[in-house]
């Protein structure tokens, strides 16, 4: 922050310092009352919900601070919804204890209206309502559209309110950084540095001389976001990059224009005062500038050509490799110029740059991708393009079509050139305008181009010039000549790669996509014939997809010829296997035309030809969707276009062959809630079983991963018990040489056994001994499901004898020196449940195995030390000389104490868990005092989650018994917080609680500060209590107070 902006918040904080995000980027709806549901709004609301949920912890004094006005809006939380010692409760509404300086209190609940004064109550609100919060932060947000205006107002600036003023500043910068992301650089696409080199190119022509092909270029804004764009972050979610002003020689008036990455457009021109909506647009898109300003304007056309200025001195984009950011918020790279472009490429690629910059001796002058674009390439460039082409088909006939070497680069995302071929001439479609942003589960491993191989001399074979002919003579043919071409072509065996980029090369694909537009339903069947082949190979798919072959063969979907639909529908199911592709089958209505498809296949197994020819119709509409439902979006699409239903009736289909692609989308699709609901509530559940015992490998794979997926729901567990699911699943066990159907039944089983019911039936099928037998030299992905599958079979005691004697204890513990974080989650949680049995402990301890979990807690990802904490602490309750064990690992006991410096509760609770077993031995009690274990403890009181109170409250009580920790826990604040546990509705809370009271009570001072946050009360109703333990511990604290009590009075009156 500058200085004077700081001089300018001592005088009042005025919100145009900050909050740029919260009023710009955010997206309202039409009518400007409410937020609208995107993607953007919803990243922007988890973020703020986030920052505001964890801020009481993070920023203990900035959330005590007492807002400038409150914070109002109408909330659908009732008082009901305040259960804590914060608030009191009176009839319908519910206040906080805490009142700001003029007696109001700093959160009022008076349904629907509620009122918010500071941050500590606006976290805690969000942690009593963990299912209304994203409602509640969007409501806020709504009614309260300048927040830092209130927060601040006109007041001076205290040290506190100055760091508060910092903290939100942070947090607007990064939800801006969450607005304004990196673009994708696609070839065939504008980019910002594409349009930048553009712009200066004609900056270089504009002047006042006659001979000028422009009057003046300038852009709108002068502010350069990180990713290169110019235009305000909402307009940028529409893939705008930035706007210009153009005055040109001969047109009135001034060219308002919007360059986008779909091509550059004209405005209607804006009067300069109607902000951000003040603007339309009046023509089609165009590639690029130039091609824009020659049609519209004759005199930069002519001037143009004159000056020849398509020839630039800066070196050919496909001389360049560049970065492709897959996915913008892991890799936040951005392309700002050519040399920012250079500095992320390997050290060969950065060679070839120096030789081919501007000032290098051997410098040769090469048009610039935006120009090739135009046509104003030299015949020499085309033979030039063509012998690399012959040279690339050459390589992958030498070295095939994938090595060692290219697949380790391939993950690095570095792509050695533009794929040839990427526009025709013929025909440029424009995509639409969410290019920007996908929300997407799938794999990015389609993401990356192919690999540059080495030079090889060897000779192609005549089949390669062969077809080459052939593509020659289609793009002459006549009607007949064409169809006997097409049926030529699919005479040689176009699987092979040889064949696919021969036909590639020659400039095939821009005629086969023609073909699709044609009338004749031979010519368009031929090609998709051919189209259906060859798009296996990934270059090609891509080429396809850059040639708006996507687009033609979406709307032949709607053709009445079922042949032609299916074969459309195949073709899209190869083509689609990456990103992009998707996403233009969606925008364009693929996903409801496919989703059609599948409503007309018959139930009987014998079929005659008609009904065949539906069948194959329903398999590739399925094959396509399949493909499809790897975006996120693009399940939701298939949602809306009724595609459950139709799936869950093809389910019912006798037919192997649509089986496969059905399930197949079905499991992809298992990963949304929306999906799992839907597919215990059509019965798909007992059609999934049943596929199980069927003779095909791959249709059980696929029924076990949907399982996987659904089981995660009590009600569906129950349902596959139910119907008979549970045996053919052990049984599928065995196919132990098949991996992946062994991962998906493991899977399917692990989170089948999560209810105790269905354990019990895999006892009786002897499942148990068969996972022990899978814990060596499997896959990791197996290994994680058959881990998983064991810690919850061990939750019933009898299975841990199981585990012992069919030796699975040994390789569980050589399990813990793994580095797969899912997998030593796991292990640690079956090997925590194994040491509960003393004679597993005894072999866990033999093998060394606490001082592996010990080591564990050293582990960065917290949920591996949550689960080895808690697995630590049955083994210092089972080992035989614990104590002793425990002090022998160096350093232990100084590692657990100062994870209670952690932030996530989970660990919080564990290591508590562990501290309250290490601390019954006196030695290791008084090491962790030494350690500072109090005052972290203590410090840790004020929370509000009842899992991290009882295992705190034991750990406090089992610390109170070394020298003088009771009376420092009382001097460290403990006291009265742990008083307000009483008032927790678990249990269990209320017995450790009155465990820590007890022993606490032990000290005068401690006992005095229970009376006045009036435990005796509470003590008292808890001494009825059924529990014996909380009972003698509720009745001894009582009796150490009245003690004390009848002491003073005996001093006082003798």
């Amino acid at each position: 922050m500058s200085a004077d902006a700081r001089g300018t918040l001592k005088r009042g904080y005025p919100v145009s310092v900050m909050g740029v995000a919260l009023s710009r980027a955010i997206q309202w709806s039409s009518e400007a009352d409410k937020l609208e549901k995107s993607p953007l709004n919803n990243d922007i609301l988890t973020e703020i919900l986030l920052f505001t949920e964890q801020f009481a912890d993070r920023h203990p004094p900035e959330a005590r601070l007492t807002f400038s006005e409150p914070l109002q809006w109408k909330t659908t939380l009732e008082a009901s919804d305040f259960m804590s010692d914060l608030y009191d409760i009176r009839e319908e509404s519910a206040m906080s204890q805490e009142f700001d300086d003029k007696g109001r209190p700093l959160l009022h609940l008076s349904p629907p209206d509620i009122t918010v004064h500071s941050f500590y109550h606006l976290s805690n609100l969000l942690l009593l309502n963990k299912d209304k919060q994203m409602k509640e932060v969007q409501t806020c947000l709504q009614a309260n559209r300048e927040p830092l205006k209130k927060i601040f107002g006109s007041r001076s600036p205290t040290i506190h309110e100055d760091k508060l003023f910092k903290i939100l500043h942070e947090l607007d910068e990064k939800l801006l950084s969450i607005a304004v992301k990196p673009i994708m650089i696609i070839e065939g696409r504008l980019s910002p540095a594409a349009v930048n080199t553009e712009v200066d190119l004609l900056k270089r022509f504009c002047g006042t001389g006659e001979n000028r092909a422009l009057k003046s270029v300038r852009y709108t804004s002068d502010y350069v976001f990180s990713n290169g764009c110019r235009s305000p972050p909402w307009r940028q979610m529409d893939g705008e990059i930035c706007s210009l002003i153009i005055e040109t020689c001969d047109t009135e008036p001034t060219l308002f224009i919007t360059c986008n990455t779909s091509g550059v457009f004209l405005d209607e021109e804006t009067n300069g005062e109607g902000g951000e909506n003040s603007y339309r647009r009046k023509s089609e898109a165009y590639k690029d500038l130039v091609t824009l300003l020659k049609n519209m304007s004759p005199h930069f056309a002519k001037a143009s050509d004159e000056k020849d200025f398509a020839i630039q001195d800066v070196p050919s984009t496909k001389k360049i490799l560049h970065v492709e950011t897959v996915d913008a918020e892991e890799t936040g790279q951005t392309l700002k110029s050519y040399d920012h472009e250079e500095k992320n490429v390997p050290e060969k690629a950065r060679h070839q740059l120096v030789r081919n910059k501007p000032g290098s001796r051997k410098k040769k002058l090469e048009p610039s991708l935006k120009w090739k674009n135009l046509g104003l390439t030299s015949p020499f460039d085309e033979a030039e393009e063509k012998a690399r082409k012959s040279r690339e088909s050459k390589r992958i006939l030498e070295y095939g079509t994938k090595s060692p070497a290219s697949e380790n680069k391939k993950k690095a995302n570095f792509s050695g050139s533009s794929l040839p071929g990427c526009q025709s001439s013929q025909k440029i479609k424009t995509p639409g305008a969410d290019d920007f942003s996908e929300s997407s589960s799938e794999d990015e491993e389609d993401e990356e181009q192919p690999e540059r191989r080495a030079e090889a001399a060897t000779d192609l074979p005549s089949e390669y010039w062969q077809i080459q002919k052939l593509v020659k003579y289609l793009k002459g043919a006549n009607q007949t000549a064409t169809v006997i071409v097409l049926c030529s072509l699919r005479d040689f065996n176009l699987v092979q790669e040889m064949c696919q980029l021969a036909i590639r090369d020659v400039g095939g694909l821009e005629v086969l996509i023609n073909l699709l537009d044609t009338d004749e339903t031979r010519c368009k069947i031929g090609s998709l014939k051919i189209l259906k082949e060859i798009s296996c190979n990934s270059q090609i798919r891509r080429t396809i997809a850059d040639l708006g072959g996507l687009q033609t063969m979406v709307s032949i979907l709607d053709s009445p010829d079922k042949e032609l639909k299916s074969l459309a529908a195949e073709t899209i199911a190869n083509v689609a296997k990456f990103r992009r592709a998707r996403r233009t089958v969606r925008q364009h209505g693929g996903i409801k035309r496919l989703v059609e498809l599948l409503d007309c296949v018959p139930d009987g197994v014998s079929l005659s030809k008609e009904q065949e020819r539906d069948v194959e119709l329903a398999r590739c509409g399925a094959l396509a969707l399949w493909s499809c439902s790897k975006s996120t979006w693009n399940k939701e699409a298939i949602r809306r276009a009724g595609g459950i239903p139709l799936l869950a009736r093809l389910l019912k289909s006798p037919q192997k062959n649509v089986l496969i692609p059905v399930v197949g989308t079905l499991q992809e699709c298992a990963s949304e809630k929306s999906y799992r609901i839907a597919i215990q509530t059509e019965g798909m559940i007992e059609d999934l079983v049943k596929n199980l015992s069927c003779d095909n490998q791959e249709l059980q794979m696929h029924c076990a991963s949907a399982i996987f997926k659904c089981a995660e729901d009590k009600h569906t567990r129950d349902l596959v018990r139910q119907y008979g699911g549970l045996k053919p699943l052990v049984m599928l066990l065995n196919q132990a040489e098949n991996k992946q159907l062994l991962a998906a039944t493991t899977g399917a089983i692990w989170k089948c056994s999560i209810s105790m019911e269905n354990v019990a039936k895999f006892q009786e099928y002897k499942a148990l001994e068969i996972l022990v037998h899978l814990l060596k030299d499997q896959p990791e992905e197996v290994l994680v499901n058959v881990v998983g599958a064991l810690g919850e079979c061990a939750q019933i005691s009898d299975n841990l004898a199981t585990i012992r004697k069919s030796s699975g204890i040994e390789p569980l513990v050589n399990l813990l020196t793994g580095t797969n974080q899912a997998l030593l989650v796991n292990v640690t949680r079956v090997v925590g449940a194994c040491a509960t049995d003393t004679e597993n402990m005894t072999i866990i301890d033999r093998l060394d195995g606490v001082r592996l979990l010990w080591s564990l807690l050293k582990n960065p990802n917290p949920e591996v030390q949550a689960s080895a904490a808690w697995a630590i602490c049955p083994c210092i309750e089972n080992a035989k000389d614990a104590g002793e064990m425990v002090r022998s690992f160096v350093g232990g006991l100084e590692l657990i104490v100062n994870l209670l410096k952690s932030e996530n509760k989970d660990v919080l609770a564990s290591v508590c868990a562990a501290i309250a077993k290490i601390a019954k031995d006196v030695e290791n009690l008084a090491v962790i005092t030494d350690h500072g274990v109090v005052p972290m403890l203590a410090n840790l009181t004020n929370t509000g989650d009842d899992k991290l109170r009882r295992y705190l409250a034991e750990a406090i009580a089992c610390c109170c018994t070394w020298g003088s920790n009771c009376v420092s826990f009382g001097e460290a604040g403990a006291v009265a917080p742990l008083v307000r546990y009483l008032r927790s509705n678990d249990p269990l809370v209320h017995r450790a609680t009155a465990l820590a009271l007890f022993e606490l009570s032990k000290d005068p001072n401690n006992c005095i500060t229970m009376h006045e946050n009036g435990v005796v009360k509470l003590l008292l109703v808890m001494i009825g209590s059924t529990d014996e333990i909380l009972q003698e511990a509720a009745a001894s604290c009582v009796a150490n107070i009245r003690r004390l009590a009848l002491a003073n009075e005996k001093a006082k009156y003798g």
